[in-house]
């Protein structure tokens, strides 16, 4: 469907107005559809982002400062995320040896399994986003990469 059938409207300022209107509604459709899939784990996105970020590192720990860095969520609360991660077992904790102010965290046994599954579940997620020929997506990336002034196309 186009972006006029699935809001409702005809019209729009001009072709920048419609294009951001399809960004952010194509955007809350990725992460609803993302957060169903993460819901019978008891995950948001923003945890799962955060154990994939430990999951890149392990076993080696993450401080908390490059887990934001890191975060597709900019907004996202990193400590108090880590925190409820702590709760369900998925992360621990410990001390920078180097640095006692600075806490380093792993991912746990645990959340390696979750992720495992997750990676299965993602799979078949993904498949939705095959619409798009590799190529396609490629370009979407870049022109996406463009508007933020990421990068330069080349002509």
């Amino acid at each position: 469907m186009s972006i006029e059938t699935d809001i409702k409207q005809t019209k729009f300022r001009n072709p920048h107005h419609r294009m951001a209107l399809n960004l952010l509604y194509t955007t809350n459709w990725l992460s609803n559809s993302q957060a169903c899939l993460l819901k019978p784990y008891d995950l948001t996105p923003q945890q799962y982002n955060v154990l994939r970020i430990l999951r890149g590192q392990y076993p080696k720990p993450v401080r908390v400062n490059d887990i934001i860095e890191r975060m597709l969520d900019k907004m996202s609360n990193a400590s108090r995320l880590v925190d409820k991660l702590l709760l369900k077992a998925l992360v621990k904790r410990t001390e920078c040896p180097h640095d006692r102010r600075a806490v380093d965290v792993v991912i746990t046994e645990a959340g390696l399994e979750i992720l495992s599954e997750l990676d299965k579940m993602q799979e078949s997620w993904e498949n939705q986003l095959k619409r798009l020929s590799e190529q396609e997506a490629d370009l979407l990336s870049e022109l996406i990469d463009k508007l933020r002034g990421s990068v330069e196309m080349a002509d």
